[in-house]
C-alpha cells in the first residue's frame, strides 16, 4: 500500500518512518480526518480537500518550527574593515556644454566665462580684444567620484556632477574632459560623457513647473581611473582589522573566531576597535587567508542603548536595548499667534490731508493644558514606546521630553543628535 502525501507527512512528524505497516495503520486515521472536513463529496472534491489540509498541515509546521530556527550571526567582513584597503575621493573642476539655453549667466557666473576662454586657448582659438563671451549653454561644474580600492589604470568609474553656477538645468549637457584630483593633487582619473539628470521642468509666462532636481546628475562609467594608489596590504607580518564601531565584546568575538578556524595566537585583540592577525608573507596565501577570516561567523553582543534625535527633521530612532524607568512626565503645548490687520486713514474733504495705511498687530498666546502623566517602566522596546505614545506629543515635543527624562535619569539610554 503506497502512502499518500497527508500519511508521510503525518508520520514523519512522529518519527516514523512510513512503510507499509505504517500506511495501513495511519490510513483509516487519514480517511476520518478526511471525512470530517470533506463529508461525502465527490472524489474530486475530496482530492481538492486533502490538498487543502495538508497545506493547512505544512503552514502548521512552519510556525511551529519558526522560532526554533536559529539566529544568523554576522560575518567579520560585515563588521570590520582591513586597514589600509580603502576608497578614495576625487574632485575636479569642468565645463558642460551642448545645454538648451539654460546654462550660466556670465554676468553672474563670471568665472564660467573665464574657464570657457582658458579652454579655447588650449585649442588655440584666441578671443580680440575687449569681446566678452555670454553664452547660454555652457555651465561650470563641480565633478566628484570615489576611487575604490586596488583599482588600476583604465578601469571605469561612475560620477557625480553638480553646477556650481546659476544653471537652470543640466539636462541633456555634456562634460568635458575633466581631471579629478585626489587630497595630493595629483591627478588620478579623467572624466568626460553626457550626462543624465533625473528630472524635466518647464516655464512660460511666469508659471513654472519641476520634478525633481535639475542642477545635479550621474554619468555612469564616465572617468577612466589614470593612477593607481598603493595600499600597504602586502606589508609586513600582519594586518590589522578595524572594527566599524567600538566595542570590546565585538573584539573579542572576532579575534576568537580567526583562532578557532587558525589557530590559537593568530588574532590579537588590541583595544575595542582594533584586532591584529597573523597573516601568510605570500600574495596568493594572504589573499586565500583574508578571504576565509572575511566569511567567518562572529556572534554579536546586544548593542548599548542608545537614541538617535534628528533634530533638523524630528525623526527619532531607538535600538532595542533602549529601557525605560518609572517616571511622571507633564506635557503642555504653548502656541503664539500674530494677526496683522490693516487700517486705513482718511482725512476729511477739502483738509488738504493725505490717505496713510497702517497696521494693527493682534498678539495672542495659547496654552494647552498638561495633565501630569505616569510612564510605568519598560523593560522591552515595544513597551517604551507604548508609554511613549500615551503622552500623544509630536515628534518636535517629543525631542525635548527625551532630553528631560535623561536628565531626570528615567531614560536608560545615551542620547546622540545628529
Amino acid at each position: 500500500m503506497a502512502c499518500d502525501p497527508a500519511t508521510k507527512l503525518s508520520t514523519s512528524l512522529h518519527g516514523q518512518l512510513p512503510d507499509d505497516r505504517v500506511c495501513r495503520q495511519a490510513a483509516p486515521k487519514w480517511a476520518a480526518v478526511t471525512a470530517f472536513f470533506c463529508g461525502s463529496a465527490g472524489s474530486s472534491l475530496r482530492r481538492i480537500c486533502r490538498v487543502k489540509i495538508l497545506q493547512a498541515l505544512l503552514l502548521s509546521l512552519a510556525v511551529v518550527l519558526a522560532p526554533m530556527a536559529p539566529a544568523k550571526a554576522a560575518r567579520i567582513k560585515e563588521v570590520a574593515t582591513i586597514a589600509g584597503v580603502r576608497s578614495n575621493p576625487l574632485t575636479g573642476y569642468g565645463l558642460i556644454v551642448g545645454l538648451d539655453g539654460t546654462g550660466d549667466q556670465t554676468t553672474q557666473a563670471p568665472f564660467t566665462g573665464q574657464s570657457l576662454t582658458a579652454m579655447l586657448q588650449q585649442f588655440g582659438v584666441l578671443l580680440p580684444q575687449g569681446v566678452t563671451m555670454q553664452p547660454r549653454n555652457v555651465a561650470a561644474v563641480m565633478v566628484t567620484a570615489t576611487l575604490p580600492p586596488f583599482a588600476q589604470p583604465g578601469q571605469q568609474l561612475d560620477i557625480n556632477v553638480s553646477s556650481i553656477g546659476n544653471a537652470k538645468s543640466l539636462r541633456g549637457g555634456t562634460l568635458i574632459a575633466t581631471p579629478l584630483r585626489g587630497a595630493d593633487g595629483q591627478v588620478y582619473a579623467i572624466a568626460q560623457g553626457n550626462l543624465i539628470v533625473g528630472g524635466a521642468g518647464a516655464s512660460a509666462g511666469g508659471s513654472k513647473v519641476q520634478i525633481n532636481h535639475l542642477s545635479a546628475g550621474r554619468i555612469p562609467a564616465g572617468a577612466l581611473v589614470e593612477r593607481a594608489v598603493p595600499t600597504p596590504l602586502a606589508q609586513g607580518d600582519s594586518i590589522q582589522l578595524d572594527l566599524n564601531s567600538s566595542d570590546f565584546a565585538t573584539a573579542r568575538a572576532v579575534a576568537q573566531a580567526i583562532n578557532k578556524a587558525k589557530g590559537n595566537g593568530v588574532a590579537q585583540a588590541l583595544d575595542g576597535r582594533v584586532v591584529r592577525v597573523r597573516a601568510p608573507a605570500s600574495p596568493d596565501e594572504r589573499v586565500a587567508f583574508l578571504a576565509d577570516v572575511e566569511n567567518l561567523a562572529v556572534d554579536l553582543a546586544a548593542p548599548a542603548a542608545r537614541v538617535v534625535i534628528n533634530a533638523r527633521t524630528g525623526s527619532v530612532v531607538m535600538n532595542q536595548a533602549v529601557t525605560l524607568s518609572s517616571c511622571a512626565v507633564a506635557h503642555g503645548s504653548l502656541s503664539v499667534t500674530i494677526s496683522s490687520t490693516p487700517i486705513i486713514s482718511q482725512p476729511n474733504a477739502l483738509s488738504g490731508g493725505q490717505t496713510t495705511v497702517a497696521e494693527k498687530a493682534d498678539i495672542a498666546i495659547r496654552q494647552e493644558p498638561g495633565s501630569l502623566i505616569q510612564l510605568p517602566a519598560g523593560a522591552r522596546l515595544s513597551d517604551v514606546v507604548k508609554a511613549l505614545n500615551s503622552l500623544g506629543a509630536t515628534p518636535q515635543d517629543l525631542l525635548a521630553i527625551l532630553q528631560a527624562m535623561k536628565s531626570a535619569g528615567a531614560l536608560n539610554a545615551e542620547i546622540e543628535v545628529i
